[in-house]
């Protein structure tokens, strides 16, 4: 269980990253942030592949097909991966955003290919909002950080970023409030909830989306002054109680009909 988790957070985690720096203006933004962070989704699709494997290798029956599908795809991500990084290593700017496209397109296949048939359609929901949340609020982090490195840059691409994280929980909010009263409503029909259940719900929502709320906003107001640094601090901050969030809604989800 703990693979199939952890890969499932890996693959949530690069559809989320590839689409936010997909999103990025490569104009304002230096490639060398483009081409160092893809070597981080090189290493996190690696990973991925490696936790598929060891729950869905040849040599064992139980869900071996969809395994494998999200082996191959997480290898072909880590190819392209690997691909983009030399891409804007020569400053090809297209070429590069289509790399990171695609590794969009591999790893959300991934999720779908993942997904319950039961509640197929509120999963892959589920997971494209969880994926774009993490991957904002990482990307907003790492960007952040790269104004340390080159703080001549403009910071209106750090702004947008920060605008479309707190846009995206909200939107986090609806599927996952929606899930959490779709599953008590089921519950009710059949067993009560356990106490534990409500009590991490509560650590779900306390921590990754009314938590990540605040500091996205904090992060906003100090983005005014202008103070790189401590934006990124926050950011740090927000990107732990995001992870903790979503690592929570995967367990809680791990034994419920519907995602919360």
């Amino acid at each position: 269980m703990f693979s199939a988790l952890l890969a499932e957070f890996l693959f949530r985690l690069t559809f989320g990253v590839a689409l936010s720096m997909a999103l990025t203006s490569s104009r304002q933004v230096t490639s060398g942030f483009f081409r160092v962070h893809l070597w981080v989704l090189m290493g996190l699709q690696t990973l991925a592949a490696l936790a598929v494997y060891s729950i869905a290798s040849p040599a064992k029956s139980a869900g071996t097909s969809i395994g494998l599908l999200q082996f191959a795809f997480a290898v072909v991500s880590a190819v392209i991966s690997y691909l983009g990084a030399v891409i804007w290593l020569y400053e090809r700017r297209l070429a590069g955003k289509i790399a990171l496209v695609a590794i969009c397109a591999f790893s959300f296949a991934a999720l779908a290919a993942g997904a319950s048939a039961k509640t197929f359609s509120f999963q892959v929901v589920d997971r494209a909002s969880s994926g774009i949340l993490l991957g904002l609020v990482s990307t907003s982090m790492l960007l952040g950080h790269w104004y340390l490195n080159t703080p001549t840059m403009k910071l209106e691409p750090l702004r947008r970023l920060i605008l479309m994280l707190a846009i995206a929980v909200l939107a986090r909010m609806v599927v996952s409030g929606s899930g959490a009263w779709l599953e008590a409503t089921h519950s009710a029909s059949s067993s009560e909830l356990p106490q534990s259940w409500a009590m991490f719900l509560a650590l779900r929502w306390l921590s990754g989306l009314v938590g990540t709320l605040v500091l996205a906003g904090l992060t906003w107001q100090t983005l005014k002054i202008p103070n790189t640094q401590s934006a990124t601090g926050i950011l740090y901050a927000a990107v732990i109680l995001t992870f903790i969030g979503e690592l929570t809604s995967q367990l809680l989800s791990a034994e419920t009909l519907y995602p919360v």
